[in-house]
């Protein structure tokens, strides 16, 4: 049998956290970094759970353009000849009641790494009191 009439192997595929000894058909870990990058698992573990809330700036720019934007709906910005506007319509409470809502779902969403960091913690002090449950066992045969 030629090398191009060879069956393929099975690939052994490693669990949550498991790193192959071979690197993933790589020479070296290093190799494995520049050309295939970081596992899943791996990009989990080697984020910083300190990064920084949403910064400053991106609030304020936020609040600039929210002020810009009710500021262009009353009637002397952006008028057409012939056409009144009223200065108050309901879009500017629909619009606010939106931002406020959307604004709790993206904060929840960007801040899940917290959720992880407690997992994490949560599974961390089990694995401790497994560890002297175990020891006070085996003190006590």
């Amino acid at each position: 049998m030629s090398d191009k009439e060879k069956l393929p192997t099975s690939v052994e595929e490693g669990g949550w956290g498991d790193k192959p000894q071979d690197h993933y058909g790589y020479e070296s870990e290093k190799e494995r970094h520049d050309k295939r990058g970081l596992e899943d698992w791996e990009m989990v573990e080697k984020m910083d759970q300190q990064d920084p809330s949403i910064p400053y700036w991106f609030v304020a720019i936020f609040v600039v353009l929210l002020i810009v934007a009710i500021g262009l709906t009353f009637p002397f910005w952006g008028n057409r000849p012939g056409y009144e506007r009223p200065w108050f319509d309901w879009g500017i409470p629909a619009g606010a009641a939106w931002v406020i809502v959307m604004s709790f779902i993206i904060y929840y969403f960007v801040d899940l790494r917290q959720v992880l960091k407690d997992k994490r913690e949560k599974k961390l002090r089990e694995q401790e009191e497994l560890q002297q449950n175990g020891a006070k066992d085996e003190k006590d045969a």
